[in-house]
Protein backbone atom coordinates (compact mmCIF):
# COMPACT_ATOMS: atom_id res chain seq x y z
CA UNK A 1 0.00 0.00 0.00
CA UNK A 2 1.51 3.34 -1.09
CA UNK A 3 2.61 5.67 1.82
CA UNK A 4 2.20 9.34 1.50
CA UNK A 5 3.21 12.20 3.76
CA UNK A 6 -0.10 13.35 6.30
CA UNK A 7 0.76 16.71 5.25
CA UNK A 8 1.58 16.24 1.18
CA UNK A 9 3.02 19.53 1.01
CA UNK A 10 6.47 18.75 2.65
CA UNK A 11 8.02 16.84 -0.28
CA UNK A 12 10.75 15.84 2.02
CA UNK A 13 10.82 11.74 1.91
CA UNK A 14 12.06 11.06 5.43
CA UNK A 15 9.16 13.13 6.76
CA UNK A 16 8.32 10.32 9.93
CA UNK A 17 4.33 11.29 9.60
CA UNK A 18 3.05 8.65 7.02
CA UNK A 19 -0.68 7.51 5.83
CA UNK A 20 -1.57 4.98 3.48
CA UNK A 21 -3.20 6.68 0.37
CA UNK A 22 -7.00 6.20 0.07
CA UNK A 23 -8.06 3.24 -1.73
CA UNK A 24 -11.63 3.89 -3.14
CA UNK A 25 -13.83 1.21 -4.91
CA UNK A 26 -17.28 2.00 -6.86
CA UNK A 27 -20.01 -0.30 -6.34
CA UNK A 28 -23.46 -0.37 -7.80
CA UNK A 29 -24.96 1.45 -10.80
CA UNK A 30 -27.57 4.05 -11.68
CA UNK A 31 -29.17 5.70 -8.99
CA UNK A 32 -27.67 3.43 -6.37
CA UNK A 33 -24.20 3.92 -7.24
CA UNK A 34 -21.99 4.67 -4.12
CA UNK A 35 -17.92 4.74 -3.58
CA UNK A 36 -16.58 2.49 -0.40
CA UNK A 37 -13.57 3.85 1.28
CA UNK A 38 -11.58 0.43 1.71
CA UNK A 39 -8.80 1.75 3.68
CA UNK A 40 -10.79 4.73 5.48
CA UNK A 41 -9.94 3.00 9.02
CA UNK A 42 -6.15 2.70 8.24
CA UNK A 43 -6.24 6.52 7.29
CA UNK A 44 -7.92 7.62 10.59
CA UNK A 45 -5.06 5.32 12.80
CA UNK A 46 -2.89 7.15 10.99
CA UNK A 47 -4.17 10.70 11.50
CA UNK A 48 -5.57 9.53 14.99
CA UNK A 49 -9.02 10.97 14.09
CA UNK A 50 -12.14 8.51 14.47
CA UNK A 51 -13.20 7.73 10.53
CA UNK A 52 -16.22 8.88 10.95
CA UNK A 53 -15.01 12.69 10.83
CA UNK A 54 -13.34 12.38 7.62
CA UNK A 55 -16.09 10.17 5.68
CA UNK A 56 -18.34 12.69 7.13
CA UNK A 57 -16.35 15.61 5.67
CA UNK A 58 -15.97 13.96 2.32
CA UNK A 59 -19.62 14.14 2.35
CA UNK A 60 -20.51 17.91 3.74
CA UNK A 61 -17.60 18.99 0.50
CA UNK A 62 -19.37 16.64 -1.95
CA UNK A 63 -22.98 17.12 -1.17
CA UNK A 64 -23.14 13.74 -1.12
CA UNK A 65 -24.76 11.01 1.72
CA UNK A 66 -22.78 8.89 3.67
CA UNK A 67 -23.15 5.63 5.30
CA UNK A 68 -20.90 4.46 8.18
CA UNK A 69 -21.19 0.32 9.21
CA UNK A 70 -18.51 0.23 11.47
CA UNK A 71 -18.51 -3.52 13.03
CA UNK A 72 -17.35 -4.15 9.22
CA UNK A 73 -15.33 -1.31 8.41
CA UNK A 74 -17.13 0.09 5.73
CA UNK A 75 -17.27 3.65 5.30
CA UNK A 76 -19.36 5.14 2.12
CA UNK A 77 -19.73 8.29 0.23
CA UNK A 78 -23.24 8.27 -2.26
CA UNK A 79 -22.01 8.87 -5.72
CA UNK A 80 -19.12 7.81 -8.14
CA UNK A 81 -15.65 9.70 -6.95
CA UNK A 82 -12.30 8.97 -7.95
CA UNK A 83 -9.21 8.22 -5.34
CA UNK A 84 -7.10 11.36 -6.26
CA UNK A 85 -10.29 13.72 -5.48
CA UNK A 86 -11.00 12.32 -2.10
CA UNK A 87 -7.14 12.73 -1.43
CA UNK A 88 -7.47 16.14 -2.36
CA UNK A 89 -10.52 16.74 -0.18
CA UNK A 90 -8.67 14.65 2.83
CA UNK A 91 -5.71 17.03 2.92
CA UNK A 92 -8.33 20.07 3.19
CA UNK A 93 -9.36 17.90 6.47
CA UNK A 94 -6.06 17.44 7.58
CA UNK A 95 -5.32 20.92 7.17
CA UNK A 96 -8.22 22.36 8.85
CA UNK A 97 -8.38 19.49 11.98
CA UNK A 98 -5.26 17.74 12.07
CA UNK A 99 -2.65 19.48 11.57
CA UNK A 100 -1.07 22.51 14.19
CA UNK A 101 -2.15 26.12 13.30
CA UNK A 102 1.27 27.62 14.21
CA UNK A 103 4.16 24.48 13.25
CA UNK A 104 2.03 22.26 11.33
CA UNK A 105 2.81 19.62 12.76
CA UNK A 106 0.56 16.78 12.60
CA UNK A 107 0.74 15.43 16.84
CA UNK A 108 -2.54 17.19 17.79
CA UNK A 109 -5.20 16.38 19.94
CA UNK A 110 -8.93 17.49 19.18
CA UNK A 111 -10.71 19.01 21.79
CA UNK A 112 -14.58 19.19 21.78
CA UNK A 113 -15.63 21.00 24.76
CA UNK A 114 -19.25 22.63 25.40
CA UNK A 115 -19.87 23.69 21.66
CA UNK A 116 -16.37 24.26 20.72
CA UNK A 117 -13.77 22.50 19.02
CA UNK A 118 -9.77 23.07 19.81
CA UNK A 119 -6.47 22.08 18.78
CA UNK A 120 -3.68 21.49 21.37
CA UNK A 121 -0.26 20.64 19.33
CA UNK A 122 1.56 18.34 21.77
CA UNK A 123 4.43 19.36 19.64
CA UNK A 124 4.74 22.70 20.11
CA UNK A 125 2.36 23.17 22.89
CA UNK A 126 0.25 25.93 20.70
CA UNK A 127 -3.48 26.31 21.57
CA UNK A 128 -5.80 26.86 18.99
CA UNK A 129 -9.48 26.68 17.98
CA UNK A 130 -11.09 25.14 14.86
CA UNK A 131 -13.35 27.26 12.58
CA UNK A 132 -16.74 26.33 13.39
CA UNK A 133 -18.25 27.56 10.19
CA UNK A 134 -18.13 24.16 8.56
CA UNK A 135 -21.11 21.94 8.24
CA UNK A 136 -19.14 18.69 9.66
CA UNK A 137 -18.25 21.22 13.11
CA UNK A 138 -22.32 20.41 13.91
CA UNK A 139 -21.53 16.77 13.82
CA UNK A 140 -18.34 16.90 15.72
CA UNK A 141 -19.48 18.74 18.36
CA UNK A 142 -22.43 16.05 18.50
CA UNK A 143 -20.56 13.24 18.24
CA UNK A 144 -17.05 14.20 20.36
CA UNK A 145 -13.68 11.93 19.18
CA UNK A 146 -14.03 10.12 22.73
CA UNK A 147 -17.58 8.49 21.29
CA UNK A 148 -15.26 6.98 18.72
CA UNK A 149 -14.67 4.30 21.15
CA UNK A 150 -18.07 3.88 22.16
CA UNK A 151 -18.59 2.83 18.68
CA UNK A 152 -16.70 0.45 19.16
CA UNK A 153 -17.82 -0.85 22.11
CA UNK A 154 -19.50 -3.76 20.80
CA UNK A 155 -16.55 -5.07 19.20
CA UNK A 156 -14.27 -4.95 22.21
CA UNK A 157 -16.38 -7.36 23.80
CA UNK A 158 -16.83 -9.50 21.80
CA UNK A 159 -12.91 -9.92 21.54
CA UNK A 160 -12.95 -10.00 25.24
CA UNK A 161 -15.33 -12.86 25.37
CA UNK A 162 -13.22 -15.06 23.19
CA UNK A 163 -10.73 -14.23 25.15
CA UNK A 164 -12.59 -15.11 28.23
CA UNK A 165 -13.77 -18.68 26.67
CA UNK A 166 -10.23 -19.55 25.97
CA UNK A 167 -9.27 -19.03 29.05
CA UNK A 168 -12.27 -20.70 31.06
CA UNK A 169 -11.30 -23.98 29.13
CA UNK A 170 -7.65 -24.04 30.67
CA UNK A 171 -9.25 -22.65 34.23
CA UNK A 172 -9.42 -25.65 36.07
CA UNK A 173 -5.32 -26.70 34.96
CA UNK A 174 -4.21 -23.03 36.14
CA UNK A 175 -5.89 -23.20 39.48
CA UNK A 176 -3.66 -26.71 40.13
CA UNK A 177 -0.19 -25.45 38.53
CA UNK A 178 -0.79 -21.91 40.71
CA UNK A 179 -1.93 -23.66 43.85
CA UNK A 180 1.35 -26.27 43.50
CA UNK A 181 3.48 -23.25 42.51
CA UNK A 182 2.46 -21.96 46.21
CA UNK A 183 3.31 -24.81 47.97
CA UNK A 184 6.56 -25.01 46.55
CA UNK A 185 7.77 -21.43 46.35
CA UNK A 186 6.68 -21.18 49.95
CA UNK A 187 5.62 -17.26 48.78
CA UNK A 188 2.14 -15.61 47.44
CA UNK A 189 2.54 -12.71 45.01
CA UNK A 190 0.40 -9.75 46.13
CA UNK A 191 -2.17 -8.38 43.89
CA UNK A 192 -4.71 -5.78 45.01
CA UNK A 193 -7.62 -4.48 42.25
CA UNK A 194 -8.24 -1.06 42.46
CA UNK A 195 -11.45 0.80 42.14
CA UNK A 196 -11.71 0.62 38.21
CA UNK A 197 -10.63 -3.62 37.89
CA UNK A 198 -6.99 -2.78 37.15
CA UNK A 199 -5.27 -5.64 38.63
CA UNK A 200 -1.51 -3.89 40.09
CA UNK A 201 0.97 -6.08 41.05
CA UNK A 202 2.07 -4.43 44.47
CA UNK A 203 5.85 -5.76 44.05
CA UNK A 204 6.26 -3.73 41.27
CA UNK A 205 5.29 -0.10 43.18
CA UNK A 206 9.20 1.56 42.13
CA UNK A 207 8.73 5.05 40.25
CA UNK A 208 10.96 6.47 37.82
CA UNK A 209 12.46 9.13 39.47
CA UNK A 210 15.02 10.10 37.16
CA UNK A 211 15.20 14.68 35.99
CA UNK A 212 13.85 12.99 32.32
CA UNK A 213 10.92 11.57 33.78
CA UNK A 214 9.93 13.99 36.07
CA UNK A 215 10.09 17.06 34.03
CA UNK A 216 7.92 14.42 31.28
CA UNK A 217 5.27 13.99 34.22
CA UNK A 218 5.11 18.40 35.21
CA UNK A 219 4.45 18.55 30.94
CA UNK A 220 1.78 16.01 31.23
CA UNK A 221 0.24 17.56 33.83
CA UNK A 222 1.03 21.09 32.83
CA UNK A 223 -0.82 20.28 28.89
CA UNK A 224 -4.13 18.37 31.21
CA UNK A 225 -3.95 22.27 32.62
CA UNK A 226 -4.33 24.07 29.58
CA UNK A 227 -6.48 21.77 28.16
CA UNK A 228 -9.03 22.19 30.77
CA UNK A 229 -8.64 26.12 30.89
CA UNK A 230 -9.23 26.33 27.07
CA UNK A 231 -12.51 25.85 26.02
CA UNK A 232 -13.31 27.08 30.27
CA UNK A 233 -11.62 30.50 29.09
CA UNK A 234 -13.99 30.66 26.27
CA UNK A 235 -17.13 30.31 28.37
CA UNK A 236 -16.37 33.61 29.99
CA UNK A 237 -17.94 37.38 29.17
CA UNK A 238 -15.47 39.32 26.84
CA UNK A 239 -14.55 41.61 29.72
CA UNK A 240 -13.44 38.65 31.58
CA UNK A 241 -11.61 37.50 28.55
CA UNK A 242 -9.86 40.90 27.82
CA UNK A 243 -8.74 41.05 31.61
CA UNK A 244 -7.12 38.02 30.90
CA UNK A 245 -4.89 38.91 28.02
CA UNK A 246 -3.95 41.90 29.90
CA UNK A 247 -2.75 41.02 32.54
CA UNK A 248 -0.90 38.64 29.85
CA UNK A 249 0.69 41.71 28.59
CA UNK A 250 1.42 44.05 32.11
CA UNK A 251 2.92 40.63 33.27
CA UNK A 252 5.05 41.05 30.14
CA UNK A 253 6.30 44.02 30.45
CA UNK A 254 7.13 43.64 34.24
CA UNK A 255 9.45 41.16 33.78
CA UNK A 256 11.01 42.54 31.10
CA UNK A 257 9.91 39.98 28.02
CA UNK A 258 7.70 42.20 26.21
CA UNK A 259 9.78 42.85 23.35
CA UNK A 260 9.66 39.17 22.76
CA UNK A 261 6.09 38.44 23.25
CA UNK A 262 4.40 39.25 19.99
CA UNK A 263 3.70 36.24 19.07
CA UNK A 264 2.65 34.72 22.25
CA UNK A 265 0.36 38.05 22.96
CA UNK A 266 -1.30 37.37 19.34
CA UNK A 267 -1.79 33.78 20.23
CA UNK A 268 -3.85 34.46 23.08
CA UNK A 269 -5.55 36.65 21.87
CA UNK A 270 -6.73 34.19 18.99
CA UNK A 271 -7.05 31.50 21.38
CA UNK A 272 -9.73 34.14 24.01
CA UNK A 273 -11.21 35.21 20.73
CA UNK A 274 -10.93 38.68 21.32
CA UNK A 275 -8.44 39.52 18.50
CA UNK A 276 -10.26 42.28 17.12
CA UNK A 277 -10.14 43.73 20.20
CA UNK A 278 -6.91 43.30 21.33
CA UNK A 279 -5.59 46.72 19.95
CA UNK A 280 -7.22 49.12 22.45
CA UNK A 281 -5.22 46.46 24.93
CA UNK A 282 -2.00 46.66 23.81
CA UNK A 283 -2.41 50.72 23.09
CA UNK A 284 -3.51 50.77 27.04
CA UNK A 285 -0.24 49.15 28.71
CA UNK A 286 2.46 50.06 25.78
CA UNK A 287 1.60 53.50 25.03
CA UNK A 288 1.52 57.03 26.60
CA UNK A 289 2.16 60.37 25.39
CA UNK A 290 5.64 59.52 23.45
CA UNK A 291 3.39 57.11 21.03
CA UNK A 292 4.79 57.54 17.49
CA UNK A 293 8.09 56.26 18.84
CA UNK A 294 6.60 52.95 20.85
CA UNK A 295 4.63 52.33 17.62
CA UNK A 296 7.81 51.20 15.94
CA UNK A 297 9.02 49.49 18.95
CA UNK A 298 6.19 47.26 19.23
CA UNK A 299 5.72 47.10 15.72
CA UNK A 300 5.31 43.35 15.30
CA UNK A 301 2.88 43.14 18.37
CA UNK A 302 0.20 45.83 16.42
CA UNK A 303 0.82 43.48 12.83
CA UNK A 304 0.50 40.74 14.66
CA UNK A 305 -3.16 41.84 15.48
CA UNK A 306 -3.60 44.26 12.74
CA UNK A 307 -2.28 42.81 9.71
CA UNK A 308 -4.88 41.89 6.89
CA UNK A 309 -7.63 42.64 9.91
CA UNK A 310 -9.77 45.86 9.34
CA UNK A 311 -11.59 45.26 12.35
CA UNK A 312 -8.54 45.40 14.51
CA UNK A 313 -7.16 48.30 12.66
CA UNK A 314 -10.49 49.85 13.66
CA UNK A 315 -9.64 49.26 17.20
CA UNK A 316 -6.30 50.51 17.20
CA UNK A 317 -7.66 53.57 15.85
CA UNK A 318 -9.98 54.03 18.75
CA UNK A 319 -7.61 53.22 21.16
CA UNK A 320 -5.52 55.56 19.61
CA UNK A 321 -8.15 58.24 20.09
CA UNK A 322 -8.63 57.34 24.11
CA UNK A 323 -4.63 57.69 24.34
CA UNK A 324 -5.03 61.12 23.02
CA UNK A 325 -7.89 62.10 25.35
CA UNK A 326 -5.73 61.01 28.46
CA UNK A 327 -2.23 63.57 27.11
CA UNK A 328 -4.48 65.81 25.19
CA UNK A 329 -2.26 68.38 25.57
CA UNK A 330 0.95 66.60 24.10
CA UNK A 331 -1.39 64.31 21.64
CA UNK A 332 -3.66 66.08 20.15
CA UNK A 333 -0.90 68.42 18.09
CA UNK A 334 0.09 65.08 16.98
CA UNK A 335 -2.49 63.74 15.78
CA UNK A 336 -1.76 63.91 12.05
CA UNK A 337 2.05 62.21 12.74
CA UNK A 338 1.06 59.66 14.83
CA UNK A 339 -1.26 58.35 12.11
CA UNK A 340 1.23 58.47 9.41
CA UNK A 341 3.44 56.72 11.37
CA UNK A 342 0.42 54.12 11.13
CA UNK A 343 0.56 54.05 7.42
CA UNK A 344 4.31 54.05 7.10
CA UNK A 345 4.81 51.08 9.14
CA UNK A 346 1.81 49.10 7.24
CA UNK A 347 -0.37 48.56 10.70
CA UNK A 348 -3.39 50.38 9.36
CA UNK A 349 -4.51 50.22 5.52
CA UNK A 350 -5.39 53.18 3.49
CA UNK A 351 -8.64 52.69 3.04
CA UNK A 352 -9.07 51.88 6.85
CA UNK A 353 -7.43 55.76 7.51
CA UNK A 354 -10.03 57.38 5.06
CA UNK A 355 -12.97 55.35 5.85
CA UNK A 356 -11.85 56.42 9.69
CA UNK A 357 -11.21 60.22 8.46
CA UNK A 358 -14.57 60.73 6.44
CA UNK A 359 -17.11 60.81 9.82
CA UNK A 360 -16.20 61.99 13.33
CA UNK A 361 -17.67 58.87 15.86
CA UNK A 362 -18.30 59.44 19.61
CA UNK A 363 -18.00 55.51 20.00
CA UNK A 364 -14.69 55.71 22.26
CA UNK A 365 -14.39 59.72 22.93
CA UNK A 366 -17.10 62.35 23.31
CA UNK A 367 -18.13 63.62 19.96
CA UNK A 368 -16.18 67.32 20.07
CA UNK A 369 -13.39 65.46 21.16
CA UNK A 370 -13.51 63.33 17.91
CA UNK A 371 -13.98 65.89 15.98
CA UNK A 372 -11.09 68.12 17.06
CA UNK A 373 -8.92 64.75 16.53
CA UNK A 374 -10.22 64.78 13.38
CA UNK A 375 -9.79 68.16 12.46
CA UNK A 376 -6.11 67.65 13.23
CA UNK A 377 -5.73 64.44 10.82
CA UNK A 378 -7.95 66.08 8.38
CA UNK A 379 -4.35 67.70 5.97
CA UNK A 380 -3.31 63.59 6.06
CA UNK A 381 -6.48 62.20 5.31
CA UNK A 382 -7.11 64.85 2.16
CA UNK A 383 -3.05 63.92 1.35
CA UNK A 384 -4.53 60.13 1.32
CA UNK A 385 -7.61 60.84 -1.09
CA UNK A 386 -5.76 62.84 -3.13
CA UNK A 387 -2.78 60.31 -3.86
CA UNK A 388 -5.56 57.66 -4.09
CA UNK A 389 -7.41 59.66 -7.16
CA UNK A 390 -4.07 61.00 -8.87
CA UNK A 391 -3.39 57.22 -9.07
CA UNK A 392 -6.78 55.67 -10.30
CA UNK A 393 -6.15 58.17 -13.21
CA UNK A 394 -2.93 57.77 -13.90
CA UNK A 395 -4.21 54.24 -14.52
CA UNK A 396 -7.31 55.71 -16.72
CA UNK A 397 -4.85 57.67 -18.57
CA UNK A 398 -2.45 54.41 -19.31
CA UNK A 399 -5.60 52.92 -20.53
CA UNK A 400 -6.16 55.53 -22.55
CA UNK A 401 -2.89 55.53 -24.29
CA UNK A 402 -3.31 51.82 -24.70
CA UNK A 403 -6.28 52.35 -26.95
CA UNK A 404 -4.72 55.25 -28.68
CA UNK A 405 -1.86 53.70 -29.55
CA UNK A 406 -4.17 50.35 -30.76
CA UNK A 407 -5.87 53.07 -32.96
CA UNK A 408 -3.27 54.07 -34.63
CA UNK A 409 -1.35 51.07 -35.05
CA UNK A 410 -4.79 49.68 -37.00
CA UNK A 411 -4.71 52.96 -39.17
CA UNK A 412 -0.94 52.42 -39.89
CA UNK A 413 -2.24 48.82 -41.24
CA UNK A 414 -4.19 49.85 -43.05
CA UNK A 415 -3.05 52.35 -44.70
CA UNK A 416 -0.03 50.24 -45.45
CA UNK A 417 -2.26 47.38 -47.16
CA UNK A 418 -3.74 50.46 -49.44
CA UNK A 419 -0.10 51.32 -50.49
CA UNK A 420 0.43 47.69 -51.58
CA UNK A 421 -3.05 47.06 -53.16
CA UNK A 422 -2.00 50.29 -55.12
CA UNK A 423 1.29 48.83 -55.98
CA UNK A 424 -0.24 45.50 -57.27
CA UNK A 425 -2.41 47.23 -59.60
CA UNK A 426 0.18 49.52 -60.98
CA UNK A 427 2.18 46.02 -62.03
CA UNK A 428 -0.91 44.57 -63.90
CA UNK A 429 -1.17 47.88 -65.79
CA UNK A 430 2.49 47.32 -66.93
CA UNK A 431 1.84 43.89 -67.66
CA UNK A 432 -0.90 44.52 -69.98
CA UNK A 433 0.79 47.63 -71.65
CA UNK A 434 3.96 45.19 -72.44
CA UNK A 435 1.59 42.56 -74.24
CA UNK A 436 -0.01 45.26 -76.56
Amino acid sequence: MAQLNVNREVKDQFYRYKMPAIIAKVEGKGNGIKTVIVNMVDIAKALSRPPTYTCKYFGCELGAQTQFDIKNERYIVNGSHDAPKLQDLLDSFIKKYVLCQECENPETNLIVKKGTIGLVCKACGHQGMADLRHKLCTYMIKNPPHTFGKDHAVQNKKEKKRGKDRESKDHSSEDDSNQNNKQTNGKESKHNQDPEGITVNEDDWSVDVSEEAVKKRMQEITNGAKMMTMTDDLEKTPTERANLLYSLVKTRVADGTINQADKEIATEADRLDIKNKAPLILVEVLCDENMKEQLKTYKLHFLRLCHGNKKSQKSLLGGIEKMIELHKDTLLPKTMHVLKELYDLDIVDEDVLIEWGSKPSKKYVSKELSTAIHGKAAPFIKWLQEAEEESSSEDEEDDDAIIITSKSELQLKREEAMLQKEQDQGDDDDFDIEDI
